[in-house]
């Protein structure tokens, strides 16, 4: 073999990998802005989305900064298929493709079935259903290019079993399970996998005013809700496995 073809494979072999890149819905804050940090301690370009809290995305993407990575903030509202499409488009524009998505943004309200109102109803329904399903697809249709891809959907142990004066909540949270497992067995043989987790509580804006307290975890087997730290780790390894799709992941000791 001539030498310069030897000198052309040692070159190719030392070259640096390239960056990958992940979009994280809700980044700005709570667990999205937890799971943007792993990504960036992994050296990953984050997509920090959010709504309306432009001062918290910009907080996010200096922290992704200051752990080793790269982050911009991308506006949408996700009920608005548009605006979804629009900002896919900005950071595929910018970043060249999309190998992950967490699909976190979400909202979380109290009410019981014959109390809550029809509006409250079509709210939830419409940011943590409907808006994953602009993300999902949204995101779908850049991975189904690459054949490769890989989308984690933060969803509820609500939507597994309900939960008393949560109606609204956790039949949005149930809507993603189908939703997750249909995607993957739609695009799977594009090598595009799609999954969820289940993070359980955490202490956050979201789940201030519903989190229990220590001493009302009885269902929890380890009587301790999950660290938010070990649930970014979680998100983070589960977007990398390249084998595993349709699966719902549930991060506590609770037990159906």
């Amino acid at each position: 073999m001539p030498n310069g073809s030897r000198g052309h494979r040692a070159a190719a072999r030392s070259s640096p990998p390239i960056p990958r890149t992940v979009l994280v819905t809700g980044g700005s804050r709570g667990i999205g802005r937890a799971i943007c940090l792993e990504f960036a301690r992994a050296g990953w370009r984050v997509g920090i989305h959010y709504r309306e809290r432009h001062d918290e995305a910009d907080r996010t993407a200096q922290l992704v900064k200051d752990g080793g990575g790269e982050g911009l903030p991308y506006q949408a509202d996700i009920r608005d298929g548009r605006q979804v499409q629009s900002m896919l488009k900005r950071c595929v524009a910018r970043w060249g493709r999309l190998d992950v998505m967490i699909c976190n943004a979400g909202q979380a309200a109290s009410g019981l079935v014959l109390r809550i109102r029809p509006e409250e109803w079509a709210t939830m329904i419409a940011v943590n259903l409907t808006g994953t399903f602009h993300c999902l697809k949204a995101a779908g249709k850049h991975m189904l290019a690459q054949r490769d891809g890989s989308v984690v959907v933060v969803a509820s142990f609500a939507g597994l079993q309900g939960s008393p004066g949560q109606a609204a909540y956790a039949a949005s949270k149930a809507g993603l399970l189908g939703l997750v497992r249909s995607a993957a067995r739609e695009w799977g043989r594009h090598n595009v996998r799609v999954n969820a987790v289940l993070p359980g509580w955490h202490r956050t804006e979201l789940s201030a005013t519903a989190m229990p307290e220590a001493g009302e975890l009885e269902d929890h087997v380890l009587a301790r809700p999950t660290d938010l730290d070990t649930v970014a780790r979680t998100v983070y390894h589960l977007a990398l496995l390249p084998d595993t799709s349709g699966q719902i992941w549930n991060l506590d000791s609770r037990i159906l």
